[in-house]
């Protein structure tokens, strides 16, 4: 799943941004309104981590500016706890609101349901046949057995499944599983998709040549 972070405070952006790739997200980053809007109106991210009190655009305004085109997940962050900014900012199309200081697992938390909300998927449990994803645990198993994947064959995993029965191009695939640090995207998603067939069945995922992948309804 790909991300965009936004955040001025440098510490917390570096800080936040290495845990969610450590949680085995891709990660985009702004550390001003501006930039953030022009990313978050340009790539289709899953989620969007917005701190309200940006540099030369205001969280606010980029979210509400965001709304006429895109209906992106979005996590506001404020150091303000009024009821009145929170409705604001749900007044506004926010999906979610935390307050500074805030727990990693609490955000992550948040996030997970986020995504599963805009994928239409509210079980905490993906079932893919004999196949089973927790997201909350980011665990899989097979038969009720445990499989070992990398963070980014699990990111793959559990985005072709929340989209499960949907043609998924490699071009989408690209956007939402690869950040704008990464170089050797094209490289490896082949890659992951034979790792996942090899763990999980080789018919698991399926290849529809000229468009794409998916894992079958």
């Amino acid at each position: 799943m790909r991300l965009l972070l936004a955040e001025d405070e440098p510490d917390l952006l570096r800080g936040l941004s290495q845990s969610l790739r450590e949680e085995g997200y891709a990660v985009d980053t702004a550390s001003d309104g501006e930039a953030a809007l022009y990313l978050a109106q340009s790539i289709a991210f899953d989620a969007v981590i917005l701190d309200v009190m940006l540099p030369k655009l205001e969280g606010w305004e980029v979210l509400r500016r965001l709304r006429l085109t895109r209906k992106t997940p979005v996590l506001l962050l404020t150091a303000r706890d009024r009821t009145a900014d929170r409705v604001r900012g749900l007044d506004l199309g926010a999906d979610d609101y935390l307050v500074k200081p805030f727990d990693l697992s609490e955000l992550f938390a948040r996030l997970r349901a986020l995504i599963r909300r805009s994928a239409s998927e509210a079980r905490p449990v993906l079932t893919l046949g004999d196949v089973e994803v927790s997201p909350a645990a980011r665990t899989v198993t097979l038969r009720g057995k445990p499989v070992d994947l990398t963070p980014r064959e699990y990111a793959l995993l559990e985005y072709l499944g929340l989209h499960r029965g949907e043609v998924i191009s490699r071009s989408t695939l690209y956007e939402h599983l690869f950040d704008e640090n990464n170089d050797s995207a094209s490289n490896l998603l082949d890659v992951h998709v034979s790792n996942i067939r090899k763990k999980l069945g080789h018919d698991f995922i399926l290849t529809r040549r000229g468009h794409g992948y998916l894992i079958e309804a």
